[in-house]
């Protein structure tokens, strides 16, 4: 009972701090869950999950604190124990462990004053490898315990030091992932081109790198809401293999997981066919999330309550993910919204019953949802609540045909006026034509290259 209240009451200030809160169990195991990551994300996923779900709260909280433990971030381990204390009380991690905090942050100091001070040996001696590589290992330390700041400043300071293309690659991916665990998405999609510019001759190699971008662009994308672009940049993500690489961002099931959700969400049912389901490349993702190719397909071919339901299913797992939990509810109601419309498109009216019975869930009317729909433009259509009919406004093909036609014939006439304009402009000699300069002559005045090369005559030799 107290065990109860406590997670009660958890979960209450989460609830008022505007946190989002999952009763259901998920379909996810954590264990199997937090395998496929490294690194600090799986840190990140482990306190989402202990924050949001009721069932799985204190196991991933309980391993968050020993996740926390195994690094050297003290506030992470702070913000961890701060939960299970207020979820778990009673728990062997919710006592704080001074030892282990009096003894990181000692070693912490310790060696961030050791690399400053290498970092100066390195700078005196004006060697530009050990500089860089310098730079590079206190920007990793900085990271590793929580200062993302500093951390990313010596990442740029690498920059003028770096004389190859792994180098220039290297900066790149340092500033991006900082960038990523800071949310800033404007800041991923300026870096992240950096690191596929570099010409790189070895096509793994060049593959990778693009895989990365695509990962990584996603991401930033999905974060700004674009769900359209988000989805092109999964669907190309390229060989699993290559994705792999980088499961300390995402794993190869949430490549497939966006991929197929944002698809749904923005693409047409020709694109989901050639882009989804037709991509051999792609292919091999939905294999390690069949449901999200079931979705797709009973999408495509017209069977869209068993898509709903399908999605709705899984509803739990994708609020318990860092990345989609913020758009879920958006992304949800545009793959339920697209359902509904295609589902009108070929009839000219139906009845609102048969909608109900089709998308309404137990005890509730499609209605509302209809008439948000109609407002926003997303349903051209018209509810006729007497018959209980949803009636197609079917739009006037002549009215469409001469505003066409009125359209073409004020942009011919703008035309026509431009290029009259223009010729009578060049007949008046009025045009604005530019100086031409000889090459390497810019600065030096309106100098024409056969006037460099006239050969002086006696006059000038006079002079």
């Amino acid at each position: 009972m107290a065990a109860e209240q406590n997670l009660l009451a958890y979960f209450t200030t989460m609830d008022n701090q505007g946190g989002i809160i999952v009763k259901d169990a998920p379909k996810l195991d954590l264990d199997l869950y937090i395998s496929n990551y490294r690194g600090r994300t799986r840190f990140e996923r482990l306190l989402l999950i202990g924050q949001c779900s009721v069932p799985l709260c204190v196991d991933a909280l309980k391993a968050a604190v020993i996740e926390a433990k195994h690094g050297k971030d003290i506030q992470r381990y702070q913000d961890a124990w701060e939960c299970i204390r207020a979820a778990a009380p009673e728990e062997p991690e919710a006592r704080w462990d001074e030892a282990w905090v009096t003894k990181t942050d000692r070693a912490n100091k310790a060696e961030t004053l050791r690399m400053e001070t290498e970092l100066k040996g390195y700078k005196n001696n004006l060697v530009k490898e050990s500089i860089r590589i310098g730079h590079r290992d206190l920007g990793e330390h900085l990271e590793s315990i929580g200062d993302l700041t500093l951390a990313s400043e010596y990442y740029i300071k690498m920059r003028p030091d770096a004389s190859t293309q792994s180098h220039i690659q290297d900066v790149g991916k340092h500033v991006v992932s900082i960038m990523l665990q800071k949310r800033d998405w404007a800041g991923v999609l300026a870096n992240v081109n950096k690191v596929l510019a570099v010409n790189t001759t070895n096509n793994n190699e060049q593959n990778s790198e693009l895989s990365y971008q695509k990962i990584t662009s996603g991401l930033a994308q999905l974060g700004l809401g674009k769900f359209y672009e988000a989805a092109r940049c999964f669907l190309e993500v390229g060989d699993l293999a290559n994705c792999q690489r980088y499961n300390d961002t995402v794993s190869a099931n949430d490549i497939a997981t966006y991929g197929g959700l944002l698809a749904l969400a923005s693409m047409e049912r020709s694109e989901l066919q050639s882009r989804v389901l037709d991509n051999s490349s792609f292919r091999s993702y939905l294999e390690l999330e069949p449901h999200i190719r079931k979705a797709v397909s009973m999408f495509v071919n017209g069977r869209y309550s068993s898509c709903l339901e399908i999605i709705e299913s899984y509803a739990n797992d994708y609020l318990l993910d860092i990345y989609l939990q913020k758009h879920a509810s958006n992304i949800f109601s545009q793959i339920r919204g697209k359902c509904i419309v295609q589902y009108f498109l070929p009839f000219s009216c139906v009845t609102l019953d048969s909608l109900n019975a089709t998308f309404a869930k137990d005890g509730k009317s499609i209605e509302p949802e209809l008439v948000e729909m109609i407002k926003s433009g997303a349903l051209n259509a018209r509810i006729n609540t007497i018959d209980k009919l949803l009636v197609a406004v079917s739009s006037n093909p002549r009215v469409t045909m001469q505003k066409k036609a009125l359209k073409a014939a004020k942009d011919y006439e703008k035309e026509a006026i431009d290029r009259i304009r223009r010729m009578n402009i060049v007949a008046a000699d009025l045009e604005v034509k530019g100086s031409r300069k000889g090459p390497g002559l810019s600065g030096l005045g309106d100098v024409w290259p056969e006037d460099s090369r006239r050969q002086p005559n006696s006059s000038d030799a006079m002079a």
